[in-house]
């Protein structure tokens, strides 16, 4: 359970991964407006400086979930799981935000929830087995 913990964090981790290309770097693409629900050109640039600074936020989680990953298969495992349930439950109380804030978010609450929340799970229950 413990490695199929941090496939799932890992998969987590890709998705903030991809989340802050699209906040950091496309944020004002047609696309990548689609995807937030950001009406215009002018919207996008308006709250460029926002998303391109929460983006950063998406990697830094990221980022923390993969050193987890690392320090767990490299033998350490505290300091690991830390690293991994930190990122991860952060990632998944962020998706309970974004979906109480913006109820019609709910597919996007699921995809940046689901994976860290299913990753945490499996985690713990593969460190307590």
């Amino acid at each position: 359970m413990v490695v199929a913990g941090l496939v799932l964090a890992g998969a987590a981790a890709l998705i903030h991964g991809y989340i802050f290309y699209l906040e950091s770097v496309v944020w004002t693409a047609p696309r990548t407006r689609a995807v937030f629900g950001v009406r215009s050109e002018q919207d996008a640039l308006t709250t460029q400086a926002l998303a391109f600074n929460q983006g950063f936020y998406n990697l830094f989680l990221a980022v923390a979930v993969v050193a987890g990953i690392v320090a767990v298969a490299t033998g350490a495992t505290a300091i690991g799981a830390t690293l991994v349930f930190t990122g991860a439950g952060t990632m998944l109380a962020a998706s309970l935000v974004l979906v109480v804030s913006r109820p019609a978010m709910l597919r996007a609450a699921l995809i940046q929830g689901l994976p860290p929340l299913l990753g945490v799970v499996a985690l713990a229950v593969g460190l307590t087995g």
